[in-house]
């Protein structure tokens, strides 16, 4: 059974990977380009799975599985690239939803 990694092990690692090109990471533009393109992707499957767009019979079948790590993946890139650790982001967002919306939303009973 492989173990979990934490967020900061899955940045090391992208950051290793991508440490040994001589071209580094993209710029922040290229990195949101190639972002909103990977999220381009997983919207076409997620549409052909549950929307209303079947898939031509020449497109290459692909997982949302897959769409979403490509999408983790630069994710994690763009976060590399401009130093951002995202174990502190996901921390300061969660506090957000947990003071600022915390009333937001209808909680299910207990």
């Amino acid at each position: 059974m492989q173990t979990r990694k934490t967020m900061k092990e899955l940045q090391t690692e992208v950051d290793t990977y991508i440490s040994q090109f001589k071209e580094g990471y993209f710029s922040p533009l290229a990195m949101l380009a190639r972002l909103s393109e990977e999220l381009g992707e997983l919207s076409r499957e997620v549409n052909h799975h549950y929307g209303e767009k079947p898939k031509k019979s020449t497109e290459e079948e692909k997982a949302i599985e897959e769409e979403l790590g490509d999408m983790l993946f630069v994710l994690i890139c763009f976060a590399n690239s401009l130093n951002i650790d995202l174990e502190e982001a996901h921390d300061r967002v969660m506090k957000k939803f947990n003071t600022r919306d915390k009333d937001r939303w209808t909680r299910i009973e207990e």
